[in-house]
């Protein structure tokens, strides 16, 4: 009888040590746990932006998986993807006035949670989150017709998760767009044809604008690198920024030839290099570029040595394993292509996905 107690006991508190691990230490279920995810812009004209998916071991992509999880497609370009915690957000902008949305999904599974639509969300540009309660996405706002494109001030929508709702519109500058979140601040520049010249800085803990930077063009923030500091393209020009103090720390040209333009920048795996394209059209429209990099104490930018002979519509570095994912787009009419490298510019492969290809997101 002892014995049969005693192994009653030891089961029961072996049962019980199991369920408490269980229960402190959850493993999220779901098809999108871990891997990429590619955001395919689409062609604005015809709303056929998606997102594809695929593991990193993997060469073959799904190329739509909101459509696959819920039965419909997302009805518009999409221009961002984040998560935070069990949350996604996907940027939907729909080229009809009023469609706009932010589409919120479970993260593991990438089933719809629910949308916040216009007036709420207008021309949805980029998303950050504060934490897995909270997020912020750049908006344009209505827009008028060209050249008047720009005909209001842009804002940043504050999302609570719970409620799904924007708790707050803080007004910025006309055509914002990049967001860089950093130590309580939120660092927000403009798109290069906007014509404003101002970095936005955003404390979130009070949700106001607490500096405003003019700067020589349009800026756009990059991210933070190793030792803390915001890094912000300036037109041709890449600035080195205190974000306590908002003093430019270094200015680096890039390049003095007006008719090409740098973009898609990102970080490496330990935030000391900056890779970036450096493009231009020809007599034809054709547009023609490569990719460089630049050291975060570097003092110039050396674009002598391209590290990939190559032009991408999208670029980016997995934070696990440091592999640069570069978007290739062959037409707005056709698949595009995720094509991995490594860091010295050697090809690793290249995985089909969805229509014009601009950004990624790593889990």
């Amino acid at each position: 009888m002892k014995k049969q107690l005693t192994r009653t006991v030891l089961a029961a508190s072996l049962a019980f040590t199991v369920w408490s691990c269980n229960q402190s230490d959850p493993v999220a279920k779901g098809d999108f746990v871990s891997g990429v995810f590619v955001i395919n812009e689409g062609n604005f004209s015809q709303n056929n932006g998606s997102v594809s998916f695929f593991p990193r071991e993997e060469s073959t992509a799904e190329t739509d998986v909101f459509a696959k999880i819920n039965g419909s497609d997302l009805k518009g370009g999409v221009q961002g993807y984040a998560v935070s915690g069990e949350k996604g957000i996907i940027l939907v902008d729909n080229n009809a006035a009023g469609l706009d949305k932010v589409e919120i999904v479970n993260s593991n599974t990438f089933k719809s949670e629910g949308t916040i639509g216009a007036p709420d969300i207008e021309n949805p540009r980029e998303v950050v989150f504060l934490n897995s309660s909270t997020a912020y996405v750049t908006c344009w706002g209505t827009t008028g017709q060209y050249p008047d494109f720009f005909i209001n001030p842009g804002y940043v929508a504050v999302i609570d998760l719970a409620t799904r709702k924007v708790t707050k519109k803080i007004s910025v500058a006309k055509g914002i767009e990049n967001i860089v979140y950093n130590n309580g601040k939120l660092f927000v520049g403009t798109v290069n044809y906007s014509g404003v010249n101002s970095l936005t800085a955003i404390s979130t803990s009070s949700n106001e604008i607490v500096k405003e930077l003019t700067l020589t063009s349009s800026p756009s923030p990059i991210g933070v690198d190793a030792n803390g500091k915001i890094w912000v393209q300036d037109g041709l020009n890449l600035l080195r920024l205190n974000p306590d103090t908002y003093a430019t720390e270094a200015t680096l040209k890039i390049t003095t030839d007006a008719t090409k333009t740098a973009g898609n920048f990102a970080f490496s795996l330990d935030k000391k290099t900056i890779f970036f394209v450096l493009s231009y059209y020809d007599a034809n429209f054709v547009t023609h570029g490569e990719t460089y990099k630049v050291g975060i104490t570097d003092t110039q930018v050396n674009i002598t040595t391209p590290v990939i002979k190559r032009n991408f519509s999208g670029l980016a570095v997995d934070p696990l394993q440091g592999l640069i994912y570069a978007g290739v787009t062959p037409s707005y009419a056709q698949s595009g292509y995720a094509v991995r490298y490594r860091t010295d510019g050697t090809l690793v492969d290249s995985v089909k996905v969805g229509i014009a290809p601009t950004g990624f997101f790593f889990r």
